[in-house]
């Protein structure tokens, strides 16, 4: 790679292969900064947004919002970063700051928002630039595959747990990246966790047990008890009345997905008694503060797989076909 030029697997049309492009370094704008990208998490946002499934992405992009990188060049107006700090590049990328939702803090609903990989470039890239604001130091010395996957299957997962309430038993279908996280996150709390994986998935059900989940078991099963919360975090909506099924009166069931397939009509019953089913949508730059001072003292399990960058494609169909235990990262 020649000096002033980066590399990016980028989206040109949803439905198709990333394609690896050369380009020139850009220089960030005011209040920017841009990051050489250490590793970038893949996570199923990615999918949605490669697989169409997501409208109006801003193309060509580059996806990737799980961004670990150091600094290399600072717009003008930044105050308080450092060339060669170790920063972090989540999915809000920006936001208008004067909608309704932002006046209240509620800047993860804003009307006009920035998203990292979706609608700006992401981290799929050697580089990126990124609105420093929304940006977060991360630990200087861990590993940056094992940092990647926080920025939001950590971030979304924690989200997730909070809105679920104070649950002494959860239920957590799907067990992916966030998963993984917020699973150990829920069980140091002193919560027991159930998982519900694919029927049939063997590898899933022992990955489970052996974070510290209390049962694992395949998504169609009824748990071997009532759950006083859900997180949905597989996209499928006919997950939806299963879960509530398995909720106690007046618990939560929070789907944790950016899309989900359509939900199934369910009888009424299933709802009554106070049960509540809620989605999370995005994140708030507190969330990432939040987590991000949480998570190392939790003492994680990371599982992280590493890619090179120019396997960004066979990393997406890793995660679409089911064949992750963990998290993906691709390594520029």
């Amino acid at each position: 790679m020649s000096a002033g030029l980066m590399r990016a697997m980028v989206l040109r049309r949803p439905g198709t292969p990333l394609v690896l492009e050369e380009r020139l370094v850009p220089a960030p704008g005011p209040g920017e900064l841009r990051l050489r990208v250490e590793a970038c998490g893949v996570c199923r946002t990615d999918l949605h947004v490669v697989d169409g499934e997501l409208p109006n992405p801003r193309l060509p992009v580059a996806p990737g919002h799980e961004i670990v990188g150091r600094v290399e060049a600072i717009g003008a107006g930044v105050c308080g970063v450092a060339l060669g700090a170790r920063m972090g590049v989540p999915w809000l990328g920006k936001t208008c700051g004067h909608c309704p939702y932002c006046a209240i803090n509620r800047e993860n609903l804003c009307d006009d928002p920035l998203f990292t990989g979706y609608t700006r470039d992401g981290g799929y890239a050697s580089h990126v630039v990124a609105d420093a604001s929304y940006c977060f130091p991360l630990d200087e010395n861990a590993d940056p595959a094992e940092l990647a996957p926080l920025l939001c299957a950590g971030l979304i997962g924690w989200r997730s747990l909070k809105m679920a309430g104070d649950p002494k038993v959860l239920g957590i279908y799907g067990f992916g990246a966030a998963a993984h996280i917020i699973a150990q996150v829920a069980i140091r709390q002193g919560r027991r966790v159930l998982a519900f994986v694919r029927p049939g998935d063997a590898a899933a059900r022992d990955f489970a047990l052996s974070l510290g989940a209390a049962w694992a078991g395949g998504s169609h099963e009824s748990p071997p008890e009532p759950l006083d919360a859900a997180i949905i975090f597989a996209p499928v909506g006919a997950l939806v009345p299963r879960a509530l099924a398995a909720v106690k009166k007046g618990g939560a069931v929070v789907c944790g997905g950016i899309h989900m397939s359509d939900i199934p009509s369910f009888p009424y019953s299933l709802l009554w008694q106070e049960r509540r089913l809620l989605s999370v949508a995005n994140l708030t730059r507190d969330d990432a503060r939040e987590f991000l001072a949480l998570a190392p003292t939790v003492g994680l399990a990371m599982h992280a797989l590493r890619y090179p960058l120019e396997q960004a494609n066979e990393a997406l169909a890793d995660l679409r076909e089911g064949r992750l235990q963990g998290a993906a990262v691709l390594i520029p």
